[in-house]
């Protein structure tokens, strides 16, 4: 695809189609060439040679090799024009009549099927035999169940590319439904790694290594045999933890149990009649508690740890003098606004993608653009411009990360390992040229800050598409490709298209999951890679290396056939150093996904993920063989019965003569499923079955394009299964879970991947009121989902292949914000027992006091062992502990409320995307006061908590020591939720008072305790015995 096509925008409903050329003039596409067919219309085509196709020698009617084939299969044999009888050309199959040849038909070597690829080839032929007229004859009866234009060996090997002459010269005419020829083995790439050729590599090690000059024979073969051996191992292996670290770990999960168990039952049976409200609201907390404690801890019985060998990968699939047969990937990236989202975030990211080592033959990188911004799109076109620079410099000194402006942001020895003279000389001038680029970026995005009355203009004059956000066509532009699309040193950079998706007002658009689902389709028409890795706009490429990673388990052939999906940990830039509000989230990437990993998988958790594209279309993961069952005699009636011989021979001729109405019925059925699950689009259906990927090699570029602004349309979803059965899921804010969970709800299994340079780095909101409003959008998406029919309570025990502590985990990522309700009562008991002189407990005695030392002994056993075999630290963890009493009291509150709210009273929630700008100052984002409903309610606790223990404290004083031993246990509660509620105090203070906001608590708790102390001792009145004579007047 040529870089320099253009803008492509249309409408498929409205039969709009349009291309703006370089910004030039605003024109319809036209012909590429002008040898087109006179049958179809459809562009004819050259030759294995390179030549144009001829169909008829003799009076050289144009016509393109699909209807001369088809002409020779189905039709008279002869040309349309002269009459003469098709003479067979080379890459054609026979037919009845040709002259017989002495010399090989080269059709009979072209295919090599597998057997698991035979149903679905088999189902392909009847929709092309629909859709897009594919003929097929008699003559070709022992292929012609494999429709050749969809087998994976057979299609356009997956480079990712689609080349496209001059959009000048050609128009896109092309039908819809087209019909399509194969490639031959000879065209460049067709060929497919086979263990047949393995010979040929190895007289390529022998020749390397006698070059060498000092290996013996012996030595030779035995270095040989070696490689062979390694390259046959696995490409990952489990690393179970340590028995010494998770037995000890297992056994004090049991004993918590059992003295929950213990505990609660005394707490049920010794009520406190006197504050009967106060300790049923205390029971019912507790237990809600547990139940929530046990979905959450169990998951974690089985944490794994995984190895990759990226050095089997490349001996594997990566051998010197053959083609690369490393799996293309197509790369999404996703962005709204790019005021919240900037465009210099997102560019960073799209250049560590274009520059991350991997074949770049095998990239593609899309982008889409849901607000469909003229400012990202200029944005992107600078970034490429740029990429041609950046990218030959990162690939030539190895540089990490391949975002530039982290990268250049980092405080370490930059010259270490480096060798080349030229390095710091080069560096230097990239340096230059990124701040050029900065700046560039930068006038875009202060252009955009004021929209013209009119409208943004484009540089041609044509008014931008996208003027009107809600109410746009579908637009796609290659920014690099095919033409065009190579570096400063001449070398080929992958591929980079912006998709914007149609839009129109009075349709569903699904937001962030619709516009993900719209890349699915525009990238399996255009380059149809078989892995997908989605990334946020601010979550660049930190390891160029990660893609390989994810390859070590998706292309590994025992494991990788079964699992959906590789999910990465997020990390964080950008976090102040203590982490005050849990942003980088370490106890649930380094703990629960581990866990996770042992069972099932990991969830999907919206970024940072390698996709299996099949998985995602909704087929179901291939089955094991099953051992065939034994057949024994009639001696013994427990083992069966033997089929008698001539009525198995029976039942298999009457089957023969029933498989072919069978196998008609079924085609025509599929041709129907087919449309109304995928949709109207024979391209992308035909897709969809290429479990190896590739495009379709005799489509036309041109009608490519089309059919992508096609299946981008705002009503191609109509009356189809996108989001409810394939790609990302709709039906909550948080898509993530719900497409994760349908994928293991058909026994998918996932794989996290933790390698010891983080793969992916992304921003997240340091400041209070930001981060709150993240959590409550996660939040309210678990609640939606709780209501929805795709509840984990509720949904996917009829298949029985989702796992019960697979289950466990998605349970709790759904009732998790209702634990809120129980916490925030909680929360509030110490103090109002503080104020009103009650408790929730009676006085305990010696015995019963140890099932109270017995739970908080286990509580802190369990988190320390976690912190043994995790890695996590103490810090991260206590943080997690806060965050939670703070997130759970406040954006989990609200969470549950809009989502009864919603279900209740159809009253829907506005999404806010999470902004990414970052503050020129070092964490001066953190200390800023942004003031939102979400402060309310933990301001109200910690207020009465506070108030509480001064009422307290002041009580005792006033009855004596009497009253200090029931205050101990109700002081030990609400300083238990003052101390997590502590990071949200210092959040409140912000940066006003430069005073240590523990000194601030102190002072004035102390103060509070000490006035009153002060007033009741009132050291300056003299008090003594009897009475005053000098009142009385009585002279003793």
């Amino acid at each position: 695809m040529e870089a320099s096509a253009g803008l492509v925008a249309g409408s498929h409903n409205r039969n709009e189609l349009v291309v703006i050329h370089g910004h030039e003039e605003h024109k319809p596409l036209k012909n590429l060439d002008g040898q087109v067919c006179e049958i179809c219309g459809d562009e004819i085509g050259l030759t294995v040679d390179g030549d144009l196709f001829v169909a008829c020698n003799e009076c050289g009617f144009p016509a393109c090799r699909p209807c001369y084939e088809y002409e020779r299969r189905e039709g008279t044999q002869s040309c349309p024009q002269c009459k003469t009888r098709y003479k067979r050309l080379k890459g054609s199959p026979r037919v009845e009549g040709d002259d017989e040849e002495d010399d090989l038909d080269d059709i009979e070597h072209e295919f090599i099927i597998e057997d698991e690829q035979d149903k679905n080839k088999y189902l392909t032929e009847a929709m092309l035999h629909g859709k897009m007229t594919y003929g097929r004859g008699h003559g070709d009866e022992e292929n012609s169940q494999f429709p050749q234009v969809i087998t994976g060996i057979r299609s356009r090997p997956v480079s990712g590319e689609f080349p496209i002459g001059s959009h000048g010269e050609q128009m896109l005419s092309s039908s819809l439904h087209k019909r399509v020829h194969p490639y031959s083995d000879s065209e460049p790439g067709s060929a497919r790694w086979d263990a047949k050729k393995e010979g040929g590599w190895k007289e390529r090690m022998d020749d390397w290594k006698m070059q060498q000059g000092n290996l013996g024979p012996e030595q030779e073969d035995d270095a040989e045999a070696a490689m062979l051996e390694e390259a046959r191992q696995p490409l990952s292996r489990k690393v179970p933890i340590a028995s010494s670290k998770i037995n000890p770990y297992r056994m004090v999960i049991v004993a918590r149990l059992i003295i929950l168990a213990f505990f609660l039952r005394y707490r049920i049976l010794h009520p406190v009649h006197d504050a009967i409200g106060l300790w049923l609201t205390s029971i019912v907390c507790e237990i809600w508690f547990a139940i929530s404690w046990i979905l959450d801890q169990f998951p974690k019985w089985l944490p794994i740890d995984r190895e990759t060998y990226l050095d089997r990968l490349s001996l594997r699939y990566e051998r010197e003098g053959e083609p690369n047969m490393l799996a293309p990937v197509d790369i999404y990236v996703s962005t709204v606004d790019p005021m919240k989202e900037p465009p210099l975030v997102t560019g960073n990211t799209i250049l560590s993608i274009l520059a991350m080592d991997y074949p770049v033959e095998k990239i593609s990188c899309y982008l889409s653009d849901d607000g469909a911004s003229m400012c990202t799109f200029e944005a992107m076109s600078e970034t490429a411009e740029f990429a041609r620079k950046w990218a030959p410099f990162c690939k030539k000194y190895s540089i990490e990360p391949r975002a530039p402006e982290f990268y250049f942001a980092l405080k370490i020895d930059y010259l270490k390992d480096k060798v080349q003279p030229t390095f710091v000389k080069e560096r230097r001038a990239m340096k230059r040229e990124y701040e050029e680029f900065k700046v560039r970026i930068n006038a875009i995005v202060a252009k955009a800050q004021k929209v013209p009355p009119e409208g943004w203009i484009m540089q041609d004059g044509t008014p931008w598409p996208g003027n009107n956000t809600r109410d746009h066509p579908g637009m796609i532009q290659v920014f690099l490709g095919h033409s065009g699309g190579h570096d400063t040193e001449g070398n080929e950079l992958p591929r980079l298209v912006y998709v914007s998706r149609e839009k129109r007002p009075g349709f569903s658009h699904h937001k962030k999951a619709g516009a993900m689902n719209a890349l699915i389709r525009v990238s399996a028409v255009l380059t149809n890679a078989p892995f997908m890795l989605n990334l946020d706009c601010d979550h660049y490429i930190n390891n160029s290396k990660a893609v390989r990673e994810a390859m070590c388990f998706l292309m590994d052939p025992q494991i990788g056939k079964k699992v959906c999906y590789v999910q990465f940990p997020q990390r964080f830039d950008g976090i102040d150093r203590h982490d005050r509000y849990a942003n980088r989230n370490t106890v649930f990437f380094d703990i629960n996904m581990k866990g996770l990993d042992g069972i099932q998988g990991p969830v999907y958790v919206g970024t940072g993920c390698v996709f299996k594209r099949q998985a995602l279309y909704g087929y179901d993961p291939p089955k094991d063989s099953k051992r065939p069952k034994m057949v024994t005699c009639d001696c013994c009636p427990c083992f069966g019965r033997r089929k008698k011989k001539n009525a198995k021979n029976g039942a298999v001729g009457e089957g023969t003569s029933l498989q072919g109405m069978d196998n008609e019925k079924e085609l025509l059925m599929s041709q129907m499923n087919f449309e109304k699950k995928f949709g109207q689009s024979a391209i992308f259906v035909t897709s969809t079955l290429m479990e190896e990927g590739g495009v379709p090699p005799s489509s036309s570029p041109a009608a490519l394009l089309k059919e992508a602004i096609h299946v981008i349309s705002c009503g191609y979803e109509d009356k189809t299964e996108w989001g409810l059965e394939l790609g990302w899921i709709y039906g909550s804010i948080t898509e993530d879970i719900l497409t994760g969970f349908k994928m293991h709800c058909r026994g998918w299994r996932s794989i996290y991947c933790m390698p010891k340079l983080a793969a992916f780095k992304g921003s997240a909101p340091i400041n209070l009121s930001d981060r709150l409003n993240q959590v409550l959008r996660w939040a309210l998406g678990s609640v939606e989902i709780f209501f929805s029919r795709h509840s984990p309570m509720w949904y996917g025990y009829k298949e029985g292949k989702l796992k019960w502590l697979e289950r466990f985990a998605y349970v709790n990522t759904t009732i998790y914000p209702f634990t809120s309700l129980a916490l925030v009562a909680y929360c509030c008991l110490p103090a109002i027992c503080l104020l009103t002189d009650k408790f929730i407990m009676p006085e305990i005695s010696t015995f019963a006091s140890l099932f109270f030392i017995g739970l908080f002994l286990s509580i802190f056993s369990t988190g320390i062992l976690e912190l043994r075999w995790s890695g996590v630290s103490i810090e991260e963890w206590w943080r997690n502990e806060q965050f939670w009493v703070i997130g759970g009291i406040s954006a989990h509150l609200f969470a549950v409320v809009q989502g009864l709210l919603k279900v209740l009273a159809g009253i829907d929630t506005n999404f806010t995307v999470t902004s990414k700008a970052t503050d020129d100052e070092d964490f001066g984002e953190l200390y800023a006061f942004k003031w939102t409903t979400l402060l309310i309610p933990p301001t109200t606790i910690l207020i009465i908590n506070l108030v509480g223990v001064v009422a307290g404290v002041s009580d005792a004083i006033n009855n004596g020591y009497q009253s200090w031993g029931p205050l101990f246990g109700k002081l030990f509660f609400s300083f238990w939720v003052i101390v997590h509620l502590y990071p949200f105090l210092k959040g409140l203070m912000g940066r006003q008072n430069r005073t240590p906001t523990i000194v601030v608590i102190w002072s004035v708790l102390l103060a509070s305790i000490f006035s009153l102390l002060w007033v009741r001792i009132d050291p300056f009145v003299m008090k003594t015995k009897g009475p005053d004579t000098k009142q009385c007047g009585i002279n003793c």
